[in-house]
């Protein structure tokens, strides 16, 4: 019974992540998590470091998100944002921007 319980735990936890997502209503309008991050100084110098596609689709979904929800529409259930097909496509070109802001602060503390 005790090796059952980190599984129950993980499938709960999992569960709960779901919901959560479903519940947060940007995945309605076919944004991902990633699109939802507010534009600071890191997060504007990654997305300028984005592939002009990833870039391209980002856009797409800002805009068809904003024309939905200045018409207070939502996507067809269909066409819903899923938990696993979000893909972190800027937290990777994030997490190098700080760890080089970081770098950088340290270089010039010298």
């Amino acid at each position: 019974m005790a090796t059952r319980a980190p599984a129950a735990t993980g499938r709960l936890l999992v569960g709960f992540r779901k919901w959560y997502y479903n519940m947060c209503g940007f995945n309605k309008l076919g944004l991902m998590r990633d699109d939802t991050i507010h534009e600071d100084l890191d997060v504007k110098e990654a997305l300028r470091r984005l592939p002009e596609n990833v870039y391209n689709d980002r856009m797409f979904r800002m805009k068809r998100a904003l024309d939905l929800s200045m018409r207070q529409q939502i996507l067809p259930k269909n066409q819903w944002t899923k938990f696993n097909e979000d893909i972190h496509y800027l937290t990777p070109y994030l997490e190098e921007v700080i760890r080089e802001r970081k770098e950088k602060e340290e270089w010039m503390k010298k």
